[in-house]
């Protein structure tokens, strides 16, 4: 009985986010500009404290895991939240571990990296795709759960989100990319054979959660058709799983420009090569 009443739940939960009206504008912007605040205050406690954490953001094609990246990078520094985006491995690290390469972009203390794409590819493109053998898979299936351990005991905070998108939106999305012109650079040959091979993609999604989804790293899922609600969402959950604490900012005072050397430095820049102003 309690099982039915779950998935009653989650029905009566999904319905009720199909007919809400998607997230104005200036609600937005208002609740993002506070969550970004928070982000800042995050940098501040994560470089005074020396911590590290690992964000992992996986997720379908068009799911909108840059959105969500951007806009958690957008007011701090990239010195501190590093965003990690790997390309296809090259001969050199196909020799390699199959973790080496990632474990090479972990932070040091005062560090959050954000891995847009992880070692999860091979429970994803790679599996999908036939980039890995069988035998690959099972093991990096069978050792991700200990791997994952042994990166949470070094004291690294890990987190992990599956950004979930639609049949239907990803389908528009990708249509909104052919037809838009500074859009058109983020639809790749790999993204259209992804659309063609969406129930594939499933099976390797339930494969992977089911594998990985344990209690010392779970994964958590965000809900990604409203773009918006899907960033604020996030942002959201992702500060409530980090205990920091506000960092007491320390006032400073503007100096005044010193005289000592004084001289015409505006003339000394008449003549120079000055690009046309067009605005």
């Amino acid at each position: 009985m309690a099982k039915k009443n779950n998935v009653k739940n989650k029905a009566s939960e999904a319905d009720h986010l199909e007919t809400t009206p998607k997230l104005n504008r200036k609600t937005y912007k208002k609740e993002l500009l506070k969550l970004q605040i928070e982000l800042c205050k995050l940098q501040e406690w994560v470089k005074a404290k020396q911590k590290r954490i690992i964000v992992v953001f996986e997720g379908r094609d068009a799911a909108g895991k840059g959105g969500i990246i951007k806009r958690i990078t957008e007011r701090v520094s990239p010195r501190v939240f590093r965003v990690v985006a790997l390309p296809a491995p090259s001969d050199r690290e196909k020799s390699q571990l199959y973790m080496q390469r990632y474990i090479t972009q972990f932070p040091s203390g005062g560090e959050v990296v954000i891995f847009d794409r992880s070692w999860y590819n091979r429970a994803g493109v790679e599996r999908v795709m036939g980039f890995c053998t069988d035998r690959d898979y099972e093991r990096f299936i069978r050792e991700v759960p200990g791997f994952e351990d042994f990166v949470i005991d070094a004291g690294i905070i890990l987190i992990k989100y599956w950004i979930e998108v639609s049949n239907e939106e990803q389908e528009t999305r990708f249509l909104q990319r052919i037809e838009d012109p500074t859009k058109q650079w983020k639809l790749s040959p790999m993204d259209l054979e992804s659309r063609r091979r969406w129930y594939d993609y499933s099976r390797a999604r339930d494969a992977m959660l089911e594998a990985s989804d344990v209690p010392h790293s779970p994964w958590y899922i965000v809900r990604s058709n409203d773009k918006r609600r899907a960033r604020l969402n996030c942002i959201t959950h992702l500060l409530s799983l980090i205990y920091y604490e506000e960092i007491p900012y320390k006032p400073v005072k503007l100096p005044k420009r010193s005289g000592k050397g004084k001289y015409d430095d505006e003339a000394e820049m008449e003549g120079r090569n000055y690009k046309p102003d067009k605005f």
